[in-house]
């Protein structure tokens, strides 16, 4: 990836390196970039009966408090709106567990650091 990418381009690079990362780990795929009224969700995945919300934030530096930072309690209610949208449009879903992740990207694009926090936080 060229370091004059666009920031949608960043973006899907980001995301793509994420869910290649978690099907690795042994998640499937099942949506990307879902959206609704209420916002996007980047990735949606399954591990097992747990229905996985991923968020993605790549950051080139920790300046301004690194990828984490910026999953703030605003970006966190609209994840929340975004994943009940989704669970309410699949049915099939309905009893499946629901965990909310984040990957964390940071660092030179040809070579991340990668942190997956698992449940990043709770719905409230």
């Amino acid at each position: 990836m060229p370091s004059s990418a666009s920031q949608q381009q960043l973006g899907r690079w980001a995301e793509d390196t994420a869910r290649r990362h978690l099907c690795a780990q042994g998640l499937t795929w099942l949506c990307s970039n879902y959206r609704c009224r209420f916002g996007e969700i980047d990735l949606i995945m399954q591990q097992g009966e747990v229905i996985v919300l991923v968020e993605v934030r790549y950051r080139k530096n920790t300046h301004y408090g690194g990828a984490a930072v910026s999953i703030d309690a605003r970006k966190q209610q609209r994840l929340l709106h975004t994943a009940s949208h989704y669970l309410q449009h699949h049915p099939e879903l309905a009893d499946c567990t629901c965990r909310f992740d984040a990957v964390l990207l940071e660092g030179d694009l040809h070579s991340p650091q990668l942190d997956w926090v698992i449940d990043a936080f709770q719905a409230s």
